[in-house]
């Protein structure tokens, strides 16, 4: 079955991505918190890597993801965790390296029959900030990152 990632844009300030998964959402819930899990998956374009994945997962603990390019780009943002409840739901605000204010991004499972939908909903301090990212390649590099993830839940 093809997978499809859904990106809307519900309000001026947010969007939400939508993407299945064929998973238990415990076991896509891991991928999306165990530092050895998501080194495999999260990792932007072909060739690069994540040096630093740093995560306290607990009400007021702190993450950290640095990436690393094959021609020498950096790029890092990290974050609290503001709710944290397995399998089903991780809250957290979210500053890339260099933005002013952060993000809220809420994580949402929902497992049908051994089937994950993950719902992501982005809230942007600003439909600026919005409308920038939504002007960028994040859904490529989304999708690019969720096909990973799928080979990872596969194996």
């Amino acid at each position: 079955m093809e997978k499809t990632l859904e990106i809307t844009a519900p309000s001026d300030r947010e969007i939400v991505v939508v993407r299945d998964f064929d998973a238990p959402r415990r076991l896509v819930f891991d991928c999306m918190t165990k530092p050895d899990l998501l080194r495999r998956w999260m990792l932007g374009p072909p060739g690069w890597t994540m040096p630093v994945c740093e995560i306290d997962l607990r009400v007021g603990g702190a993450y950290r993801y640095v990436w690393h390019g094959e021609n020498g780009e950096e790029m890092g943002m990290g974050g609290v965790y503001q709710e944290v409840a397995p399998p089903d739901r991780l809250v957290a605000t979210e500053l890339f390296d260099g933005a002013e204010d952060p993000s809220l991004v809420t994580s949402e499972l929902v497992e049908h029959g051994g089937r994950t939908t993950l719902t992501t909903s982005i809230l942007y301090p600003s439909k600026a900030v919005r409308d920038a990212m939504l002007a960028t390649d994040m859904a490529a590099g989304m999708e690019a990152g969720y096909a990973r993830l799928d080979a990872l839940l596969a194996a």
